[in-house]
């Protein structure tokens, strides 16, 4: 199965999206055991597992990537969408664009404290979209 998915635009930062993943993938109710591939159809977006419980871990996440690549180093060239363009893309490089997630009995074998984040890397990056490609049985 393979399905594109439409998120909900979120302003820049690190934000949970598991259960809005889930509301919108009904279909993985009919799979015992498969994987699901998720796949960012954007560049300056990406996608990462990590906390589900404590939201300032995702602070933390946004702090931590802003400071590692800031805005405004005049060794960037790519410039013309904005301070926060260039920026964007290095961090989705940096954590990339697809997860891959276990599937059993119907549900993401995700950990207890574990969730899919949207990292938003841009002021106003607008709604994003995803692939979801699910196999199994």
């Amino acid at each position: 199965m393979q399905k594109e998915i439409r998120l909900e635009p979120q302003p820049r930062g690190f934000h949970l999206i598991t259960e809005e993943l889930l509301h919108k993938l009904p279909e993985l109710l009919n799979f015992r055991v498969g994987m699901m591939n998720l796949f960012m159809l954007h560049t300056s977006a990406s996608l990462a597992i990590n906390e589900n419980a404590d939201p300032t871990v995702r602070q933390d996440f946004e702090s931590f990537f802003n400071r590692m690549v800031p805005e405004d180093e005049p060794c960037y060239r790519h410039n013309d969408e904005g301070t926060d363009d260039m920026p964007a893309h290095i961090k989705a490089s940096l954590l990339g664009c697809s997860l891959n997630i276990p599937i059993t009995n119907g549900r993401l074998r995700l950990g207890t404290w574990q969730g899919i984040y949207l990292c938003e890397h841009r002021n106003h990056g607008g709604s994003r979209s995803l692939v979801a490609t699910v196999s199994g049985e």
